[in-house]
């Protein structure tokens, strides 16, 4: 793949993912949380096998790569994606898209203490910008400190980013034996093995309202967000330097907040807006530190 092509992919990946936040928070006025995860998780899964047999890659995972796959279907896509939805039903679509993506700001201190990885003054000064950015979302006067569902909702997306971050070190710590094509499918399943149950205990009489447009929703969550864009992420990569990936996903929660916006007509707080600035700029110096560090 050329690399304008990748990058072409990548902005569109981007943009799905982005304008994703805003469709999931439409998409809870149809179908409660936990159905929604698993209905999400289960089409990506029929259209990564679907990706996989195409591609020649198709096959069981070896015992050493189970790890692996638990750890990405029980956490990343099984868990950190119930507790998205949960938190998104009491916070704006672009507040919770910045929030998630505080992911690589809890990815530090977890790398210093499992992997004990040094820490440069660059990776310092990016953790303390990250934790200033944290410290805007949250200050008394643009957050409401009194209001417990918003709380609740704000605690279950940080809750999420946290333990994104504890499995990206298991990512990072891993010996890998298969590509990560052929396991995708399989761990897609391990979340849907996860969410089946969850869904029955929690939402026994669920009920979801079929029309157009929640139909419409489930096939952007399915096929597009948790297939297409999967499949665009593990190709770009390839394709495109790890620096330019990094920096460039940044984008996702900005799209996030400025579809919020212009769909759903969420505020573009000042808050919010200075909460991404600075943790986007945190995590741009986490990564060229760690380019830098790699290079020297």
């Amino acid at each position: 793949m050329s690399p304008r092509t990748a990058a072409g992919l990548f902005v569109l990946m981007v943009v799905l993912w982005g304008v994703n936040w805003p469709v999931m928070k439409v998409g809870l006025d149809y179908i409660p949380p936990f159905h929604f995860a698993l209905l999400r998780m289960t089409l990506g899964a029929v259209t990564m096998f679907a990706v996989a047999a195409l591609a020649g890659e198709l096959r069981l995972p070896v015992r050493q790569d189970w790890p692996i796959v638990l750890s990405i279907g029980l956490i990343q896509m099984g868990t950190f994606m119930v507790l998205s939805l949960l938190g998104l039903r009491f916070v704006g679509s672009g507040r919770a898209a910045i929030l998630a993506y505080t992911t690589p700001l809890w990815v530090l201190p977890l790398s210093v203490w499992v992997l004990k990885e040094r820490l440069s003054g660059g990776k310092i000064a990016g953790f303390v910008l990250g934790l200033a950015g944290v410290a805007v979302l949250f200050n008394p006067v643009g957050f409401d400190w009194g209001d417990r569902r918003v709380l609740l909702g704000n605690g279950l997306l940080l809750l999420g980013a946290a333990l994104w971050a504890l499995q990206i070190v298991h990512v990072r710590t891993h010996r890998w034996v298969g590509t990560p094509l052929s396991l995708l499918p399989w761990q897609q399943t391990v979340a849907v093995l996860l969410l089946a149950p969850l869904a029955i205990m929690f939402e026994p009489n669920a009920t979801i309202r079929w029309t157009p447009e929640s139909i419409a929703i489930l096939a952007y969550n399915g096929p597009l967000t948790s297939g297409l864009c999967f499949w665009i992420l593990l190709t770009v990569t390839r394709a495109l330097p790890a620096v330019t990936t990094s920096i460039g996903s940044l984008a996702t929660p900005l799209v996030g907040m400025l579809a919020g916006a212009w769909w759903l007509g969420e505020p573009l707080s000042a808050t919010n807006t200075g909460g991404l600035a600075l943790i986007g700029g945190a995590v741009a110096m986490l990564v060229l530190s760690e380019a830098w560090s790699r290079r020297a």
